[in-house]
């Protein structure tokens, strides 16, 4: 297919439901992209012609290229939220930290979280409510508030709310990703691993549990 045929597909689009399943079509296309890529040389020219369309479009179907990078970075949320999916809400945070490092740890999702790690060091450099147009915008922050809220669904009920438990959230947070960024750094799967494993071992006693391993390789 021609980006010609590609542009005059996309003139009827709305009225024959055409264009949504274009637009799915299009996400995963240039969500591959930008996983092997990155977000710094993304331009809508030679990243439509990678994808077998057309900067005219791309843009007609996303708005603007801030909109397909909002949908690209909610792809990127969604596909790293939908790990926990399958444990039962009382699985505990030590059952939940060993799920999360496990899926981290992995070599195959490297690039996915690369692309995590490029879109929350340039959401930090946006002011959080100056413009919140900026696809960057709230990113960062949005990603905390995501993962402490599914942390808290895993956690008992009378501890949520509690001054202890949502230390104990931010610091599986803080721990996780410090070892997420120290891994993507230095490869060091058997060190970062055993240092995930020390903090959930503490998490284990806390609430009378017995330890089991975690990936460290």
């Amino acid at each position: 297919m021609t980006a010609t045929d590609d542009s005059s597909r996309a003139t009827d689009a709305a009225t024959d439901g055409e264009g949504s399943a274009r637009r799915r079509e299009l996400l995963d296309a240039t969500y591959g992209w930008v996983l092997e890529h990155g977000w710094a040389g993304m331009s809508l020219r030679p990243l439509a012609e990678a994808v077998g369309s057309s900067p005219r479009v791309l843009l007609y179907l996303f708005g603007s290229k801030d909109g397909l990078v909002r949908a690209l970075l909610g792809r990127s949320r969604t596909d790293q939220l939908r790990v926990l999916d399958a444990l039962p809400d009382d699985a505990g945070l030590a059952q939940v930290g060993r799920v999360l490092w496990d899926w981290l740890a992995a070599a195959e999702h490297r690039p996915l979280l690369r692309l995590w790690l490029e879109a929350y060091s340039r959401s930090l450099g946006e002011e959080p409510d100056a413009d919140r147009d900026s696809p960057w915008a709230g990113f960062a922050r949005d990603t905390v508030s995501d993962w402490d809220l599914l942390l808290a669904a895993h956690q008992p009920s009378a501890r949520v709310s509690t001054p202890d438990g949502t230390a104990e959230r931010a610091l599986l947070l803080a721990v996780l990703r410090g070892a997420l960024l120290d891994l993507l750094a230095t490869g060091d799967a058997a060190r970062t691993g055993a240092a995930v494993a020390a903090h959930l071992q503490g998490l284990d006693e806390a609430s009378g549990a017995e330890d089991p391993a975690v990936r460290t390789a």
